[in-house]
């Protein structure tokens, strides 16, 4: 074998290995990849007394208002809304 053939087989031999090497990168990287979290878009459910306090910071109602509404919310219990 010649110069060139040594020097060929050199070459191939590196690629080779970067091409087994870089392979197993991203296949470690690929399995050890964590699940983005159940519930990252969607928001919190919004509760009735969330839904009054901003109402309430808008300036849609006033302070009267609010302390009446919400201390009917109080006695009915806590429920959820939909939007």
């Amino acid at each position: 074998m010649n110069g060139w053939g040594w020097f060929t087989m050199s070459i191939g031999t590196v690629l080779l290995w970067a091409l087994l090497i870089g392979a197993g990168v991203l296949l470690f990287r690929a399995l050890n990849r964590t699940p983005p979290p159940p519930h990252s878009l969607t928001p919190p459910p919004a509760t009735s007394e969330r839904l009054l306090a901003e109402r309430f910071a808008r300036g849609e109602i006033d302070e009267e208002q609010y302390r009446r509404s919400l201390a009917v919310l109080r006695e009915n219990g806590p429920t959820l809304t939909k939007h």
